[in-house]
């Protein structure tokens, strides 16, 4: 990602060349592009003090009943679909996160042929002491947002998140 985005009368240039840029639509997008990758790479790097990658929490966390604080077994399959990957993808991430220890593969009780992946202790010790650091991460990166700004950046977000579903047939890239 770029770390110096291009000024606005650069892209105001840009736009005399191709008139099918929008600077200001550029402008905000750019701006998007490079918040969410610094705050990847920021939450990269917390996660990394604790042994793991984003994928690998990720797996946790869909494996944790944030209601109950307990263990909720799920298909690899179904964990690929929740976590947005490719099966083989989530099989190497299940394989590190079995190879120490946070979770266990079972065979379903119901369908052999099926396996189940669980949280084990060492995985909800690990949550317990990641979690309460990385709400407090969160709350930092949002608070200098005022609770209405949140508000709006949330249903802005959303709007953004709903084209990307279903981009304008006009686009081509």
């Amino acid at each position: 990602m770029l770390k110096d985005l291009p000024r606005y009368e650069c892209i105001l240039e840009a736009a005399q060349q191709f008139p099918d840029l929008d600077p200001s639509a550029c402008e905000a997008y750019l701006q998007l592009l490079r918040a969410a990758d610094d705050i990847f790479h920021a939450r990269e790097a917390i996660l990394a003090g604790h042994e793991l990658s984003q994928g690998r929490f990720t797996v946790l966390m869909l494996l944790l009943d944030k209601l109950e604080n307990r263990a909720i077994p799920r298909t690899p399959a179904e964990l690929a679909d929740s976590a947005g990957v490719t099966r083989a993808t989530m099989t190497g991430l299940i394989d590190t996160l079995e190879r120490d220890g946070l979770v266990k593969r079972e065979p379903d009780p119901i369908d052999r042929r099926m396996m189940s992946v669980h949280l084990t202790a060492r995985g909800h010790e690990v949550l317990r002491e990641v979690l309460p650091g990385h709400f407090k991460w969160m709350a930092a990166m949002m608070r200098p947002l005022s609770e209405g700004e949140r508000k709006t950046l949330v249903r802005l977000l959303t709007k953004i998140s709903q084209r990307a579903e279903t981009p304008p047939a006009s686009a081509v890239v």
